[in-house]
């Protein structure tokens, strides 16, 4: 891609811009969640050996869509003389001037981004909404009385609404930070109980006993690693964002960071579970253990602050690219607000219909990451690239069509793997 003099960084104009350090840990916060207490889960059904190279390999394919979008986003903004072009806007320009079939459709995948970005965050926030609530019950049962999964979701929407209704992502870093010492700490505590009483290695797989159990795995990894909306969303709010990409940038580190700890609690949990690995590892923690119980607690915290963060994503879309996208609204603020709750209520509605929170995380991950993480960067670097050049024997071409291969078999595969994992699960109940 060209080098024009035009520099898109130089040409920012942020309203309260994250320092660096406020970016990483707001990075990483979106990002080690409850995608990480699910890591063992994913380790069932790829076995021992082989969960630690596909995550190796699928965090390091995540990572490499996530810099390559940047980069077009980027490429797109310096073409357009603009300081910053999002997502939707950067699909929409990259088609125009891509090949001919693609020219027809430019304006529609816009919307079909948006529309992607927004189920995957709300599919994020439900996920959240769902894991709260099963702590949270467990925890009532025992000190208060037994309650249904459905009543505490709707208690934990209530408990959501004052958090969401802070607008500014600046203001967020604060519960970001709280969050971080929490899950870190309930991490720690849950590694104790994984390593306490570990049985023989051998007894446990090396490699997945299932071809369709792959693409599981591979949805659950992506959800652990990636959150496109938030990852983006720091980008643009940062105040060096050319310190973001590259090997030692602040992405790579994050994702580094985050690969590591995946690998070491996939492991260690289903070494110490095996096939009885519950969808968190939490639940598989000693219910009566005072130890055990503020550990659920804590990290059902660190979860519920991180409710706001994958939701700011959604509500930007709707109000700055649809309700107001030419300042034509008389009271933004308010209408916000009135989007928030409605945002929060959805939510609840939906985790209310469906807490089983497995195969929840694989749709979200196989449904949306593959295709903001892999399909459509790729796609978008073959529009950018289609009147320069494609590098020598066209091996960015290439590379670019086996990426959305891979991808489109993720989601085909592991979209019907976590789906029909849930039809199970409800036609046993």
């Amino acid at each position: 891609m060209g080098d024009g003099g035009y520099k898109p960084y130089d040409n920012r104009n942020m309203e309260k811009p994250l320092s660096n350090c406020e970016a990483f840990m707001t990075l990483l916060k979106c990002v080690i969640g409850t995608g990480i207490l699910s890591m063992p889960l994913a380790f069932k059904y790829s076995g021992t050996v082989g969960g630690v190279v596909m995550t190796i390999l699928c965090t390091a394919l995540v990572i490499y869509g996530m810099q390559l979008l940047i980069k077009c986003m980027v490429e797109s903004s310096r073409r357009n003389k603009v300081g910053y072009m999002n997502f939707p806007d950067t699909m929409v320009f990259s088609f125009s001037v891509g090949p001919k079939c693609c020219r027809y459709i430019s304006e529609g995948v816009g919307c079909l981004v948006d529309i992607i970005l927004c189920i995957a965050h709300y599919g994020y926030n439900v996920v959240y909404h769902v894991f709260v609530a099963i702590h949270f019950k467990e925890l009532s049962d025992i000190y208060i009385t037994s309650s249904d999964l459905r009543v505490v979701c709707a208690i934990v929407g209530l408990l959501c609404l004052p958090l969401f209704l802070v607008r500014q992502l600046k203001y967020l870093v604060p519960f970001s930070i709280i969050a971080n010492v929490l899950i870190y700490l309930s991490l720690c505590a849950i590694c104790y109980y994984m390593i306490k009483g570990l049985p023989s290695l051998g007894e446990k797989r090396m490699l997945p006993l299932n071809a369709l159990d792959v693409p599981i795995f591979v949805g659950i990894v992506m959800f652990a690693t990636s959150s496109v909306g938030v990852m983006l969303a720091v980008e643009a709010k940062m105040a060096k964002p050319a310190l973001y990409l590259g090997w030692h940038g602040i992405l790579s580190l994050c994702a580094l960071f985050v690969c590591i700890t995946n690998i070491i609690f996939g492991f260690l949990g289903y070494w110490r579970y095996g096939d009885n690995i519950a969808a968190s590892v939490t639940i598989n923690l000693p219910a009566q253990d005072i130890i055990a119980q503020l550990t659920k607690l804590g990290i059902a915290f660190a979860v519920y602050f991180t409710y706001p963060l994958s939701g700011y994503v959604p509500i930007e879309i709707i109000i700055n690219h649809y309700l107001n996208k030419n300042n034509q609204l008389k009271h933004p603020h308010m209408i916000e607000y009135i989007l928030r709750i409605a945002f929060v209520i959805l939510v609840t509605l939906n985790a209310i219909a469906f807490p089983n929170l497995g195969p929840l995380v694989a749709l979200v991950g196989a449904f949306s990451i593959s295709l903001l993480n892999l399909i459509f960067p790729c796609c978008i670097e073959i529009c950018l690239l289609y009147h320069d050049s494609y590098g020598r024997l066209r091996w960015k071409l290439f590379k670019n069509i086996l990426m959305i291969i891979f991808g489109t078999f993720v989601l085909c595969y592991g979209s019907y793997g976590a789906i029909r994992d849930m039809i199970q699960d409800y036609s046993c109940k």
